[in-house]
């Protein structure tokens, strides 16, 4: 066998391997290959873009759920201020003095004794009218302490206002007065 001979008998693969070998021109990549490649390409970057965009909009989705939460905590502890305001409200004007108090001012006065009626029919206690308790009436100041210099039998008279304890006469000496201690 010949050379040429030879050379024919090489397979497709063989054949490009020595012309590459040889210093030829390069092979030509079949048009075949490329096109079986394009699809699982479009379909790595449609995976791709499709994944990034469900990303986009799932990011989307909780910063807006965040949003919403942050306006609710807000609004629950404006509504829980408001609550407790209220509640002030309620127990100042449900308090024992503030009753009394409104209901003076509806011209209602404290009952009496109460009065009982058993399951047999008996009454127990008696009943009467309430009546209204009288007006406190202001008392008057204690009176001042005797001076220890002055004699028991000699009643004093209250000195005017417009006096001052600098003015008092000289036979009585002044008595200081205790300053508190204020524990500093």
């Amino acid at each position: 066998m010949t050379k040429a001979g030879k050379v024919a008998t090489l397979t497709r693969g063989q054949a490009a391997r020595l012309g590459r070998a040889l210093g030829g021109r390069p092979a030509r990549p079949r048009p075949g290959g490329q096109a079986a490649r394009m699809p699982f390409v479009l379909l790595v970057v449609a995976l791709l873009g499709g994944g990034l965009i469900s990303l986009l909009l799932l990011n989307s989705a909780l910063n807006e759920g965040s949003f919403q939460l942050t306006k609710l905590k807000k609004e629950t502890t404006t509504l829980t201020d408001e609550e407790q305001a209220l509640q002030r409200d309620v127990d100042a004007h449900s308090a024992p003095d503030a009753l009394q108090r409104r209901a003076h001012e509806l011209g209602l006065v404290p009952g009496g004794s109460p009065v009982f009626i058993g399951p047999d029919g008996r009454i127990a206690g008696s009943a009467a009218p309430a009546e209204a308790p009288p007006s406190p009436t202001p008392t008057p100041p204690p009176a001042p302490p005797a001076a220890p210099g002055a004699s028991p039998a000699a009643p004093t008279a209250p000195a005017p206002a417009s006096q001052s304890p600098q003015a008092a006469p000289p036979s009585q000496p002044l008595q200081q007065q205790p300053t508190p201690n204020t524990g500093r």
